[in-house]
């Protein structure tokens, strides 16, 4: 991996997730069929600027079923214990997680977002790994599912950046973890 330029700062890891407003980022069958799709809510922008995604293996393969391969414009790194077949759009990962993106935040480059799953949001968060997180919190109670954070160790504080509401109900939070 490269070093860092110093003249630029360390990338920054972005968990950026959508939830029920009962906190659940999918339902309990890892469907997410429940999402809005009625307006791009800044996903362009949000999307041009990160060059790297991160991903655990079963958030991998549900991306999978959606069809094409979406983040093929993006670097990909998919963790996982397991030996999966070669797929020419990620590069699968099985070293420990937190020091492999200690050495990516390190790397120049845009800002890195952590797709998901639970897993790999809850080991970087308990490892301060974790900068930023966007979250669109859809307008929806699901009653159960799948939540969006499980096991912290520890009280992370936040700052809110951005605020934003939308006509469907969907809001927007950002903020910087401390």
């Amino acid at each position: 991996m490269e070093p860092i330029d110093r003249k630029n700062k360390l990338r920054k890891v972005i968990l950026y997730v959508a939830s029920s407003l009962d906190n659940f980022i999918a339902s309990s069958d890892g469907s997410v069929d429940w999402l809005f799709h009625d307006s791009d809510y800044g996903y362009t922008e949000f999307i041009n600027s990160i060059d790297t995604v991160l991903i655990g293996r079963k958030t991998y393969s549900q991306v999978l079923e959606f069809g094409e391969y979406p983040y093929k414009s993006k670097r990909s790194f998919v963790f996982t214990r397991q030996n999966i077949t070669k797929d020419e759009n990620v590069t699968f990962v099985n070293e420990k997680l937190s020091e492999f993106v200690r050495k990516l935040k390190a790397q120049n480059g845009k800002d890195i977002w952590l797709v998901g799953g639970g897993e790999i949001a809850k080991i970087l968060l308990n490892e301060n790994l974790v900068d930023e997180i966007f979250l669109s919190v859809h307008p929806i109670i699901l009653g159960k599912g799948i939540p969006l954070f499980t096991e912290i160790n520890k009280t992370l504080r936040l700052k809110l950046l951005k605020i934003e509401t939308f006509e469907s109900g969907l809001v927007q939070l950002v903020y910087k973890v401390l």
